[in-house]
């Protein structure tokens, strides 16, 4: 079913009575060439991509709650390019550009907002480093400017520019950066990929794989046995529960990440904001007025998806440094997700020591905004077999060669990065 704005005006007119349901509720079937492990952004993307650009046919996504009910439904939407590093900058740029026709070739209002992404610069070294960054950008065949101190003024007249410990100097910002709607990405996917005969099973645990002989030969879960030739992973926070299951342990450690919205407030943020004075935080205002904003870590190892008030408190003391009006706006809620945090804080794109299983994961704060791109290098590894080129440096073996990606430079822990 094609939506369009004449189905709109139709179902308008005629008592809304003709919508069916955007995908369908099948029953597992015994085999699949492909089944991937995940129901979220990533995992819907690999099925689609697997079925769209490589033809593949009997796929399968299983979930063990509902579509999106993870990470996909808990993070601050922001997508982004501006990466420096040659093993991050093309990938995310190839994401990015997957993002600004998606809308397009899923049907589907996923609300891409391409409103801007903008660092403040906050010292002299700064500057130098995101002079740096935007070059690397550039050179890659991203979008960068640098902006002064009355530009940035006069684009977000309402911050504190004389902050005594973290003054604003300027900025560097991409504007082809932007939002989407998660949970729209989330069943813009589902959608495509069913149409294209995957089956989306939910409240379908994985409870183990069936190895023999070195091979994966299907997954065990709460429904019983499905063979599979091929089986991906795409389970973010939930990585190294999973992949323990056929006893391999990950250079990733899963925390917890909260984030935060405010009530609603007239429009007063016209971009993505990152404040990268005072630690890590970052802003956007959503449709529906509301600020949305986070910032670091929670700091410890966790599977469950709830924060704790210390951290609350970190963001908070943030936000009023960089905007104290704000103080006189009511926090409306607050939620946790899992995030896993590779080693070097970069991705991994990769199979596995057991032959038919591959790994996605370790996306540190970058999973969201590599949805698009992500699913469509796992699917190009689970089809043929080899990484992508974008993602080619995204493999297992780089912390044993030193070919580590640390893009922020900070260390080799997660709780640095």
């Amino acid at each position: 079913m094609g939506y369009s704005i004449f189905k709109v005006i139709k179902e308008g007119l005629t008592g809304q009575r003709g919508w069916k349901p955007a995908w369908r509720n099948p029953q597992p079937r015994s085999h699949y060439d492909f089944v991937i492990i995940g129901g979220g952004g990533h995992g819907l993307a690999t099925a689609y991509y697997l079925a769209s650009k490589y033809g593949k046919k009997r796929i399968a996504v299983l979930e063990k709650g509902w579509i999106g009910g993870g990470n996909a439904g808990r993070n601050t939407t922001i997508v982004r390019s501006n990466y420096l590093l040659e093993g991050n900058q093309p990938f995310y740029e190839f994401s990015l550009k997957l993002w600004e026709n998606l809308e397009q070739e899923l049907n589907y209002n996923v609300m891409m907002s391409q409103r801007g992404v903008l660092n403040l610069i906050h010292s002299d070294a700064q500057r130098d480093a995101f002079r740096r960054r935007g070059n690397a950008m550039m050179l890659s065949g991203a979008d960068a400017e640098m902006l002064s101190l009355a530009q940035v003024r006069a684009m977000l007249p309402f911050l504190d520019y004389d902050n005594a410990r973290f003054p604003i100097k300027g900025g560097l910002i991409q504007r082809r950066a932007g939002t989407a709607r998660h949970d729209a990405v989330v069943w813009g996917y589902a959608r495509a990929a069913d149409a294209l005969g995957v089956d989306i099973i939910q409240n379908c645990e994985v409870q183990g794989f069936r190895i023999e002989a070195g091979r994966c030969v299907g997954v065990e879960t709460s429904r019983g046995f499905i063979a599979a030739d091929v089986v991906g992973a795409s389970v973010a926070g939930s990585s190294g529960k999973v992949m323990a299951l056929a006893d391999i342990k990950l250079p990733i450690e899963s925390h917890v990440m909260q984030a935060f919205v405010s009530e609603s407030v007239k429009p007063a943020v016209p971009c993505v904001v990152t404040f990268g004075g005072a630690g890590h935080f970052y802003l956007n205002q959503s449709d529906k007025g509301g600020l949305v904003f986070g910032g670091d870590l929670d700091g410890y190892n966790s599977y469950a998806q709830r924060g704790n008030l210390p951290l609350v408190e970190d963001v908070a003391e943030c936000f009023m440094s960089i905007m104290p009006s704000a103080s006189r706006a009511r926090l409306l809620r607050m939620w946790g997700g899992l995030v896993d945090m590779s080693m070097d804080g970069s991705p991994i794109i990769d199979r596995t020591p057991v032959d038919g299983l591959y790994f996605n994961g370790g996306w540190c704060y970058g999973g969201f905004k590599a949805t698009p791109g992500a699913g469509y290098v796992f699917a190009h590894l689970l089809a043929t077999g080899e990484s992508h080129e974008v993602a080619s440096a995204y493999r297992f073996d780089r912390f044993r060669t030193g070919h580590v990606l640390d893009e922020i430079g900070t260390g080799a822990q997660p709780n640095l990065h």
